[in-house]
């Protein structure tokens, strides 16, 4: 006879109420269970609402639990006489949604919330005493307060219990399921260094910070394509990311997580790589393989990576994205007639990416000749440079394209007499074989739509971090061949 499944937590959430503050609250800690949504989205079919990030699910929080400092307003949905609340389960509006039921309560500055799931459709809402994931969440949550307020005096060993409640839910609660509501008696029981011991400094950490403390995070995408404007041969292009972190932070051993996000049209992230310092990771990150086919159903985030970090700037994670298409479309014409070539180039800047750019120009060389000794031209857009004797011209598109959003140019360019020692040699860009080549830079903008918020970083260490988050596109072997030649196997090379 089968089983039913044991009821499971969606998700879990420690937040700070801090008046006064931009946000009147922050998140202190926060761990999502994707196998348990996956399963919440089968038994609620199209009354199913995912679980948001840290931000919205904030400010929905707070505004339900009337903790945001202007909220002063009568509000008909919360706060009329046929919605008094009489227990600790709230309905939360997301996206013009209810994400229902939250378990949530507030004691010593502290909220304490959990979404569990529900095996069944949620319209209309089931009775509570059916659903006993609500129990669970609340006998967990209440154990995580006497946790983490057993003994505390100060922020110092608040934080030091927040930095082992990660590995201590990874007992309590493996992939949401509550084995064991009993947080300190798992402490007690297992060989985590008690708040009042000092650690011991690990042999991989040459020394500790002193200082103000604070995070960097950056963001870089580099976007590849090969792009030749040919029916039989298919363009190819791809974004290739990392973050990169750098954490001036007190203490031997502090513990930060960071959560990368995507906007709603964003695109998945793949083929993910962790640096060693990463302690635990959700499996749907893990298994998110360019190799498989695209889907809805393909994990979309929020990315959590906790770690504990080196002194040093290191590489939190490398990724991949299959997006949609290439930022910059383009087309290039090369024709030989006796001693001149007639060229022809169209780009046309993709109308989702961000027409500002730090720079952005075109490379156009020319292989295995003689110097340029005449040029005739017409740019519809910015400025062109010949270097003669290197047999190339430079297009100097600049930091934004017209509002057209495409540009031209076409020209005739004459040689002399090839010398070995000056010109360039090329084995691969022989007679019609040429390309142009892009070299751009975005500030403050990934193609794929991936970000770090500032809010959503949570550090468990001595003082209150300033973080910093920065994030970039470059071009990286971004090539468009010549369409009237041939297109070799070779090519292919360039790519990798």
């Amino acid at each position: 006879m089968l089983q039913p499944l044991t009821m499971a937590l969606r998700a879990v959430w420690l937040i700070r109420h801090e008046p006064g503050t931009p946000l009147c609250g922050s998140v202190r800690f926060s761990r999502r269970y994707p196998t348990v949504e996956k399963r919440a989205k089968i038994f609620n079919g199209v009354s199913y609402v995912p679980v948001p990030e840290d931000g919205p699910f904030l400010k929905a929080l707070l505004f339900e639990l009337r903790l945001l400092d202007d909220d002063k307003d009568f509000v008909e949905s919360r706060d009329s006489c046929s919605h008094i609340n009489k227990t600790s389960i709230y309905g939360l509006p997301i996206g013009g949604k209810e994400l229902w039921p939250v378990v949530a309560f507030l004691r010593n500055g502290m909220i304490y919330a959990s979404v569990p799931l529900v095996e069944q459709t949620l319209s209309p809402h089931p009775p509570l005493i059916s659903i006993s994931g609500i129990s669970q969440g609340l006998q967990l949550l209440f154990s995580i307060q006497d946790f983490l307020y057993l003994g505390q005096k100060t922020d110092s060993e608040l934080n030091t219990k927040l930095s082992q409640l990660p590995d201590l839910l990874l007992q309590a609660c493996p992939f949401g399921t509550l084995l064991n509501a009993n947080i300190q008696n798992l402490l007690d029981n297992s060989n985590f260094a008690s708040v009042t011991q000092p650690q011991k400094q690990p042999a991989w950490k040459a020394g500790t910070y002193k200082g103000k403390p604070q995070v960097s995070i950056s963001i870089t995408e580099k976007v590849k394509s090969m792009q030749y404007d040919k029916q039989d041969i298919g363009d190819t292009w791809q974004v290739v990311g990392a973050v990169t972190c750098k954490c001036d932070l007190e203490g031997i051993m502090p513990n930060v997580t960071i959560s990368l996000s995507l906007p709603t049209n964003g695109s998945p992230l793949q083929d993910i790589l962790v640096h060693p310092c990463v302690t635990s990771l959700d499996s749907a990150i893990l298994t998110s393989s360019s190799i498989d086919a695209m889907d809805d159903s393909a994990f979309s985030g929020p990315y959590k990576f906790p770690f504990t970090p080196p002194l040093e700037s290191f590489n939190l994670c490398y990724y991949t994205s299959q997006v949609p298409v290439p930022p910059i479309l383009g087309f290039y014409q090369m024709k030989e007639e006796e001693v001149q070539l007639k060229i022809a180039v169209n780009l046309k800047l993709h109308e989702s990416v961000k027409n500002n750019f730090e720079f952005c120009e075109a490379h156009i060389p020319f292989y295995n000749r003689g110097p340029i000794t005449h040029l005739e031209y017409k740019v519809s857009f910015g400025q062109l440079e010949v270097f003669r004797e290197k047999g190339l011209l430079v297009w100097i598109i600049g930091q934004k394209f017209p509002k057209s959003m495409e540009i031209s140019l076409s020209g005739t360019v004459t040689f002399g007499a090839k010398s070995h020692d000056k010109q360039p040699f090329d084995q691969i860009c022989i007679g019609g074989t040429a390309y142009v080549k892009l070299h751009f830079k975005i500030l403050d903008y990934t193609l794929t739509g991936c970000y770090a918020d500032q809010h959503s970083v949570q550090v468990f260490a001595s003082g209150k971090p300033k973080i910093n988050t920065h994030r970039k596109l470059i071009s990286s072997d971004f090539y468009i061949w010549n369409s009237k030649a041939p297109a070799p196997v070779t090519y292919g090379s360039l790519f990798l």
